[in-house]
């Protein structure tokens, strides 16, 4: 599991136990790799100190930030699981989640993500009204621009087999919050199947997107990516 997190000290205490209690007691090995991503805090040192006593997490730290985009990259870069999920440190999408996308994958998916606005999924505590419009409405372009059939790019509750993560995150360019649908949209492009998943969800205060710095960046890095067309999308990392 990679874990991106940026001046996360309020919340890894609470997020680093609750990983711990509920894969603990799962019947499969698990590791848990949380990315600094340039933090100015104390999240290093908090995840180093948890680590001491539980050998299944450890932490990357670099120096300045980049975005989360550029975190999950690095995170999964260096994962070694059979399975690979990232999932926000806010934990949004409970954890218990996590056997709904192993469904999935048993059945044969390269890539489930978990949805929000499908009919079965459960939407514990809703985002400010606001906000849940506005996302509505980019899930809509989305759809409409790049990836159509998909309902939700943006959850932060994903998981990959290792070849479809190295194959896609290889040619991903994006630091940012865009890297959701451009990783989407490089798996679709290599002929991936991706499975989109029913969760709960809950929304936790403290997002790091700032609507409108974040949104006019997203919106346009999802028309680069759509003008660029398949074959740029699939080149490598330069």
């Amino acid at each position: 599991m990679v874990v991106p997190a940026y001046n996360e000290e309020e919340r890894l205490p609470r997020t680093l136990a609750r990983l711990h209690e509920y894969y603990s007691g799962q019947g499969y090995r698990y590791e848990v790799i949380v990315v600094s991503d340039g933090s100015a805090d104390r999240t290093r040192e908090l995840v180093e100190d948890f680590a001491k006593g539980h050998p299944e997490f450890r932490v990357i730290e670099y120096q300045p930030n980049h975005g989360k985009g550029y975190a999950v990259r690095t995170g999964i870069e260096q994962a070694k699981g059979e399975l690979i999920l990232f999932c926000d440190a806010d934990l949004a999408t409970p954890q218990e989640e996590t056997e709904k996308l192993l469904e999935h994958m048993a059945k044969g998916a390269d890539v489930a993500i978990g949805s929000r606005p499908l009919r079965e999924s459960t939407l514990e505590v809703h985002q400010p009204f606001y906000r849940e419009m506005l996302g509505r409405s980019f899930n809509k372009l989305v759809q409409l621009l790049a990836i159509r059939g998909i309902e939700d790019t943006q959850c932060g509750f994903k998981m990959f087999t290792p070849e479809a993560a190295r194959e896609i995150f290889r040619r991903c360019k994006l630091d940012g919050f865009g890297f959701d649908f451009e990783s989407l949209m490089i798996a679709r492009d290599l002929g991936l199947r991706i499975d989109e998943v029913p969760i709960r969800w809950s929304h936790q205060e403290g997002s790091k997107v700032v609507l409108m710095r974040d949104g006019p960046r997203m919106l346009l890095d999802l028309v680069k990516l759509r003008l660029a067309g398949k074959r740029k999308r699939l080149a490598l990392r330069g």
